[in-house]
């Protein structure tokens, strides 16, 4: 038994160290450029803002069509009457408490009214194009944006690398200026200048792990990430992108961008949610037709039933014979009262009515033309919007492809400038290492080199960004 005790101890110790390796890789999500557009298209609180800004305006769309409909109202009314007042089913005023009720159901129907009503529809649909394609603009930007700092975040993981590759230089450096300096080949100068460097080349590090973990910060931020998560990033292979394409013709851009770009779609839908409103701005204008409706029928505790008169048997004096003492008698009837039913009084008291309401302008104090004349201002000012966003898009697309070109160049010339660097550091390097080439113009070589692979590197990631700008103004799908 104690010889099996340790053995179960390590194997318990192993297995608690593989869980927990392996809830470490599970925990540090790997994010492709696909996987981090899709989280932003979905989590992104900005675009849910505009998606209910798009949702309230599909709902004036539906009402602006309901308002075509007739409208049907009901105005039921009980109230109890006290002292001298009028009783509504009879007229007449009374002195007695009463109980009233009324009610009636009426319904409107515009036949006409300047066109407004389907005016209204058009241009609510032309408001809600805009919303989709505001919608739809800040999906774009935000693609663009997830695309440019998911490659910043590329660049920056590679000058971290080559900042690590630069301090394992200067440790080796540092070492060997050390063991030189012990055995007098070198001066105490020499192996400050060898620690100088790796204090550089240490703050170098540390930049570029700021950078990486601030523009790792700002990508979460896009898909509504906590900061806290851990995540990897896909590395494209880099070598495909050697042949990328760094040519193309503005003009061609150009055209296929006007047709889908958002910021032109945006601005002719609201021009034309702008033109539409003078025709609605215009009915103002003309006399509307209103047909109308009605039902009602009311009931009072007050009103009685009369029934068949009947003689009494007495009889009243109504006058005298002429020239005699003699009364002429009328005999005396009456009319028996009963309760007048509820279901009755409504069937007796009920009424209808229909009729056409004609409703004609004449002076409404300038309003109807001031909310033209405003309309029309409105519509220019679109207009110019709409041309302003064509100008825009011609200049930042002219732009964009001049930047590839010239990322194109600058890539080419790193490179060519970080070949040279190296060949002409491996000259020195085995200069120094013979003592024929002091500390200062090897550190100075160093820095050279290091300084041309930064640059490389982030020309690289440039002459990559760049292209997929023009991707996305063609319309193409954004993928490394």
């Amino acid at each position: 038994m104690k010889l099996n005790l340790p053995i179960t101890k390590v194997t318990i110790a192993c297995f608690i160290l593989l869980c927990s390796a392996n809830i470490t890789v599970k925990a540090q999500e790997v994010i492709t450029l696909q996987k981090a557009i899709d989280l932003t298209l979905e989590r992104n609180l900005t675009i849910k803002q505009a998606q209910f800004s798009e949702a309230l305006t599909e709902q004036d769309v539906k009402q602006s069509k309901y308002n075509q409909l007739p409208n049907l109202t009901a105005g039921p009314q009980a109230a109890f009457n006290f002292g001298r007042s009028v009783d509504p089913s009879t007229y007449a005023y009374t002195n007695q408490r009463t109980f009233t009720l009324s009610g009636t159901i009426g319904s409107q129907l515009t036949l006409f009214q300047g066109g407004q009503l389907r005016n209204q529809v058009i241009e609510n649909k032309l408001l809600l194009e805009a919303d989709r394609s505001y919608t739809a603009k800040i999906k774009n930007d935000l693609i663009l944006n997830v695309v440019t700092q998911y490659l910043l975040i590329l660049t920056n993981q590679d000058l971290v690398a080559a900042s690590r590759q630069q301090i394992d230089v200067a440790k080796i450096t540092v070492d060997r200026a050390q063991k030189n300096f012990d055995v007098g080949n070198q001066t105490l100068a020499d192996l400050s200048q060898a620690k100088a460097t790796q204090s550089t080349a240490d703050l170098n590090y540390t930049n570029a792990e700021n950078q990486l973990e601030l523009s790792v910060l700002t990508l979460k931020q896009y898909m509504e990430m906590a900061p806290s998560n851990e995540i990897a990033f896909e590395k494209p292979d880099l070598s495909k992108f050697k042949n990328i394409s760094t040519l193309f013709d503005p003009e061609v851009v150009l055209k296929t961008a006007l047709a889908i770009n958002p910021d032109v779609t945006l601005a002719e839908a609201r021009q034309k949610a702008a033109a539409q409103n003078i025709k609605i701005a215009r009915g103002n204008y003309y006399p509307s037709v209103v047909m109308f409706g009605q039902l009602g029928s009311n009931y009072s505790d007050a009103l009685k039933l009369q029934g068949t008169p009947f003689n009494t048997g007495r009889f009243d004096t109504i006058g005298v014979v002429q020239n005699t003492t003699n009364k002429v008698l009328s005999p005396i009837y009456a009319v028996p009262l009963s309760k007048y039913p509820f279901g009755k009084q409504l069937s007796d008291n009920f009424y209808q009515a229909v009729g056409v309401s004609l409703q004609i302008p004449i002076f409404n104090r300038f309003q109807a033309r001031t909310s033209v004349n405003k309309a029309k201002i409105t519509n220019e000012n679109a207009l110019i919007s709409s041309q302003l966003a064509k100008n825009n898009l011609s200049k930042i697309i002219y732009q964009a492809v001049l930047d590839v070109k010239a990322a194109d160049k600058k890539y080419q010339s790193t490179i060519q400038t970080y070949n040279a660097n190296k060949e002409a550091f491996n000259v020195i390097q085995q200069r120094y290492n013979v003592g024929l080439v002091n500390s200062l113009d090897y550190n100075t070589s160093l820095t050279n080199l290091n300084r041309s692979q930064f640059d490389m590197i982030q020309a690289q990631y440039e002459v990559v960004f760049r292209s997929k700008v023009i991707d996305y103004y063609l319309g193409n799908p954004i993928t490394l």
